[in-house]
């Protein structure tokens, strides 16, 4: 690994960054940890452990053509984020009237026993993934041989 690299954040652009901040603080356990304010406009630093979401005002743009099934394939965009949950459905339930579901529930059991993922759209369209029941494959070592 590259001199102490390791993960800091994904940025998001936000049509409101207040009704972005509000679903993943409610549904995904965020909270917010820095407010950078640029004079008309500020960038909002949201944690959960060590992982970040960094939302920015999308201003006055078109936006991007809606994404459907598990995120876009074009190659440059961001497919979708991804959580793990300990259940899907407990998951649903909680999000209610929120949950704009693009793909699923599905289960992958011919993969991981116990594996089940749904796929939703964030108030900005982004794809959020959220899985339970994914475990690694133990047969890889670290070095990816």
């Amino acid at each position: 690994m590259a001199a102490g690299l390791r993960w800091s954040h994904v940025g998001l652009n936000c049509t409101d960054q207040k009704t972005t901040e509000e679903f993943y603080t409610r549904y995904f356990g965020f909270t917010r940890a820095r407010v950078v304010d640029l004079g008309p406009a500020q960038i909002v630093f949201l944690r959960k452990g060590d992982a970040y979401l960094e939302l920015f005002a999308a201003g006055e743009t078109e936006p991007a053509r809606p994404a459907d099934d598990d995120g876009p394939q074009a190659p440059g965009r961001m497919r979708h984020l991804a959580f793990q949950t300990d259940s899907v459905d407990a998951f649903l339930a909680e999000l209610g009237d929120a949950a704009e579901v693009t793909l699923g529930p599905l289960d992958f059991d011919d993969f991981i026993c116990g594996w089940r993922t749904v796929w939703v759209r964030d108030p900005d369209g982004v794809i959020v993934e959220v899985s339970q029941g994914y475990e690694d494959d133990g047969s890889h070592d670290k070095d990816g041989a």
